[in-house]
């Protein structure tokens, strides 16, 4: 795989450890046949430590043999989040370093894809939507229809998220799990 074509969330390996895209910036130098630069900021998978990397443009990454498996999330036990394999119902931690800012995202019982490496699981996929009930947002704003508002809304999860200005506590919505961002009423 060609690193100008990483995206965020994709996963690549290097020196045989994988990583996953964090984010990622694309220099164009200013001096004649120089390389593009490719910057990611990418996490190690097995350490769960967040390294700056910088490649040449065409440089080539290896895509780490991984298996997938499905699998639901159980529960967070401190800094730990606990997930059950649900072919062979053994159960797995994975730290809050490796999980990131994804903790927010995740309920009891939610399906997840496990990534296998070399026997261990070492990352999770969320689903691309995930459902959540509001629990705390300012009031209704009288006459929000005329144009497009928003308003901070926090989930049961403890997640902050813009939404629509007619939303109220206690209604559930749907939230993409890539950009992190409102959908609609679920």
């Amino acid at each position: 795989m060609v690193v100008n074509d990483l995206k965020r969330g994709e996963i690549f390996q290097v020196d045989d450890a994988p990583f996953e895209v964090i984010d990622l910036a694309f220099q164009t130098p200013s001096a004649r046949g120089a390389n593009m630069l490719v910057k990611v900021k990418c996490r190690n998978l097995l350490t769960g430590q967040v390294f700056d990397k910088s490649f040449r443009g065409g440089d080539k990454v290896e895509q780490p043999d991984f298996e997938r498996r499905s699998g639901q999330f159980l529960y967070a036990d401190g800094r730990d989040f606990v997930f059950m394999d649900k072919e062979t119902y053994d159960q797995v931690s994975l730290s809050e370093e490796i999980i990131g800012d994804r903790k927010l995202l995740l309920m009891d019982g939610l399906d997840v894809i496990l990534h296998i490496y070399k026997g261990s699981v070492v990352n999770v996929d969320l689903p691309q939507v995930v459902e959540q009930t509001i629990v705390e947002c300012e009031p209704v704003i009288k006459g929000a229809t005329a144009q497009a508002q928003s308003k901070t809304a926090r989930t049961e999860t403890g997640l902050t998220i813009q939404v629509p200005s007619y939303m109220k506590e206690g209604e559930r919505i749907k939230i993409d799990t890539r950009e992190v961002r409102y959908i609609s009423r679920a």
